[in-house]
C-alpha cells in the first residue's frame, strides 16, 4: 500500500514537472512569436497586434468552411445558396425533399423565372417519359440517342479525384445519363462504371495529341474505339475563365495524371487560351468535320457566349459549305460556371450568363434554319429541377451540371477546388482526404440526384399541362421584371420565323 502511494506521488510529481516544462516552452514560443511579429514589416496586423493578429488568418481560413452554417441565410450565399444545396443533398440521400411554411425564394426578384400552372394539369395516366433526342442523325455513322435531361458536365481526372470519377461513372450508368470526361483525357476510371461518355478535347488536346502537341488521328480512333465514348466535344472556352485555357495546379499533377495527360509530374498544367489551329469559323468547321470523319461519332463545341457576330459568321459559313458540315451540337456554358482554378477578373466579369445567352443562340439557330440540325446543350448552375426546366423551356435539348453532381458527392462548397485540400475528397489527391468518399454510397447518391431531377422537372411540366418535360416552351414561363411584375418569356425572347439568313441575303442579292 505504501509503495502504491509512493508511485502515485511520483506520477503526480512527474506530471506536474512535465506540465510546468510544457508551459515554459509555450511561454518561450509566445515570446518568440511576439518578437517576430513586432519586428517584421510585411503584415500590418501582426506588427500592430503581435501573436493575437495571427488568429485573423486562421479564422479567415476556417470561415470558408463554417460561414454557410452560422452566418449565411437560406437564399443569400453565392455561388450556391443553402436552399439549393440542401435540396441536392436531400435528393441525393433519398430523403424527404418537401418543405413547409412557404418558399424562401423571392418571387419578385428581377430576372427570376416563374412557371405558369395550367387550369387542367396533366393527370398521372397521361404522363410519359422524356422523349429521346438523337444527336448527329443522318450525318454520323454512329449517332447518339438518349432520353437524359441533366448530364454530368466536364470535370477532368486531375481536377477531381479517382474515387469521385468512379462514383460519377457508376452513378451515371445507373441513372442513364452521360459523363463528360473534361479536358484531362480518358482515364480507366471513366470507363469502369460503364456509363455513356462525352470525350472533351481541350485546347491542350490531352489524350489525342502527338509528340508535337497537334491533334492525332490515330489517337482519336483509339478513343473512339471505346463503345462507351458516344460523342466528342471541342472545348473553346468555359464558364470559369472565358478566354483562358484550363489550369491544373502542379500540386494535383500526380504520376498517374501526368501519364494520362502526357505532361511532367508536379508541374502546373496550363492549356493554351484557344486551339492554335482554329483562327476562324472555317477552321473550326474543318476541325469538327475532321474529328467526325475519323471517329464516325457526333462532334460539337463548348463555349461561353460573348461576341454574337461569331454565330452569324459560323451559321453563314455552314450554309456556304453545306448543312452536313455543321456541328452536331453546341454546348452553351454560363459565365458564372466553373469549379476549378480561374483568374478572378475572368470569373467575375467575362462572358454572358446562360440566362441571357441561351435564348439568343436558340433564336439565331431558328433564324438560320439550323435548329433541327444542331442540338443545344445548356450548362451553368442548373442544379435544381426549376433551373433545368427553365433551360428546356428556353430551347435547350439537354442540360449538364458539374457542381450539382459535386454536391451529390458530398461537396460542402468549401471553395478549395483550386487547391489540393478539399475536405470531402472530391477535388484532392490526398489519400487521407479521399478516404471519406465511399464509392458505393456516393454512386447511389449520384444516381438518386439525377433521377430526382427528372422527377422534379416532370412535376413542373405536368403542372404546366404537358405530358413530358421536352414539351415545355417559352409560353410556359414568365420572367420577373422591374417592380416585381412578370412578362412572358415568349414575349421577352420571341422565337423568329424559321427562315435562314442565308436565304434572306440571297434574295437581297
Amino acid at each position: 500500500m505504501e509503495n502504491l502511494q509512493q508511485l502515485a506521488q511520483a506520477v503526480i510529481q512527474w506530471t506536474a514537472l512535465t506540465l510546468l516544462f510544457l508551459f515554459g516552452i509555450g511561454i518561450l514560443i509566445l515570446v518568440a512569436l511576439y518578437l517576430i511579429d513586432k519586428t517584421q514589416t510585411k503584415q500590418t496586423i501582426r506588427r500592430n497586434y503581435p501573436v493575437v493578429g495571427r488568429f485573423r488568418y486562421a479564422f479567415e481560413h476556417l470561415g470558408e468552411f463554417f460561414r454557410q452554417y452560422f452566418f449565411a441565410m437560406d437564399r443569400e450565399e453565392l455561388p450556391f445558396n443553402r436552399a439549393e444545396r440542401s435540396w441536392v443533398y436531400r435528393a441525393a440521400k433519398q430523403v424527404d425533399t418537401t418543405i413547409a411554411f412557404g418558399s424562401t425564394r423571392s418571387l419578385t426578384l428581377e430576372g427570376e423565372p416563374i412557371f405558369l400552372n395550367s387550369a387542367f394539369p396533366t393527370l398521372e395516366d397521361d404522363v410519359v417519359e422524356p422523349r429521346p433526342v438523337t444527336i448527329g442523325e443522318g450525318v454520323c455513322i454512329k449517332p447518339y440517342s438518349t432520353k437524359s435531361l441533366l448530364n454530368i458536365s466536364g470535370m477532368s481526372f486531375g481536377a477531381i479525384s479517382k474515387p469521385a470519377v468512379l462514383a460519377l461513372s457508376h452513378g451515371a450508368r445507373q441513372a442513364g445519363n452521360w459523363l463528360n470526361t473534361g479536358e484531362g483525357g480518358l482515364s480507366p476510371y471513366h470507363l469502369r462504371g460503364g456509363c455513356d461518355l462525352v470525350y472533351q478535347i481541350g485546347t491542350a488536346k490531352y489524350g489525342v495529341r502527338n509528340s508535337e502537341g497537334k491533334l492525332c488521328d490515330a489517337k482519336l480512333k483509339e478513343i473512339a474505339s471505346h463503345e462507351q465514348v458516344r460523342m466528342f466535344e471541342i472545348k473553346m472556352s468555359q464558364g470559369a475563365k472565358p478566354g483562358k485555357g484550363g489550369i491544373l495546379p502542379g500540386a494535383k499533377v500526380t504520376e498517374e495524371i501526368a501519364e494520362i495527360r502526357g505532361i511532367a509530374v508536379g508541374q502546373d498544367s496550363i492549356s493554351p487560351n484557344r486551339h492554335e489551329e482554329v483562327r476562324s469559323v472555317d477552321d473550326l468547321l474543318d476541325m469538327i468535320n475532321r474529328i467526325r470523319s475519323v471517329t464516325g461519332k457526333p462532334v460539337g463545341f463548348k463555349m461561353v457566349v460573348g461576341q454574337l457576330e461569331f454565330f452569324d459568321d459560323l451559321f453563314k459559313a455552314i450554309h456556304a459549305r453545306g448543312i452536313d458540315q455543321a456541328p452536331d451540337f453546341i454546348t452553351i456554358d454560363s459565365a458564372d460556371g466553373g469549379t476549378g482554378a480561374a483568374p478572378q477578373p475572368l470569373m467575375d466579369y467575362m462572358g454572358m450568363t446562360l440566362r441571357e445567352s441561351l435564348p439568343l443562340v436558340v433564336d439565331l439557330l431558328h433564324e438560320y434554319g439550323l435548329r433541327e440540325r444542331i442540338k443545344v446543350i445548356a450548362s451553368g448552375k442548373l442544379i435544381t429541377p426549376g433551373k433545368v426546366a427553365w433551360a428546356i423551356s428556353a430551347g435547350a435539348d439537354f442540360c449538364t451540371s458539374a457542381r450539382g453532381f459535386m454536391f451529390a458527392l458530398g461537396c460542402i462548397q468549401a471553395l478549395q477546388c483550386n487547391k489540393n485540400t478539399c475536405p470531402t475528397g472530391i477535388t484532392t489527391h490526398k489519400k487521407e482526404l479521399q478516404r471519406g468518399l465511399v464509392l458505393e454510397d456516393k454512386t447511389a447518391r449520384v444516381a438518386a440526384y439525377a433521377k430526382k431531377i427528372n422527377y422534379g422537372v416532370g412535376l413542373i411540366a405536368h403542372s404546366c399541362g404537358v405530358s413530358q418535360p421536352r414539351e415545355l416552351q417559352r409560353c410556359h414561363v414568365r420572367v420577373v421584371e422591374t417592380g416585381g411584375f412578370s412578362r412572358s418569356m415568349a414575349e421577352q425572347f420571341p422565337v423568329p420565323e424559321t427562315k435562314t439568313e442565308y436565304i434572306k441575303l440571297r434574295q437581297a442579292d
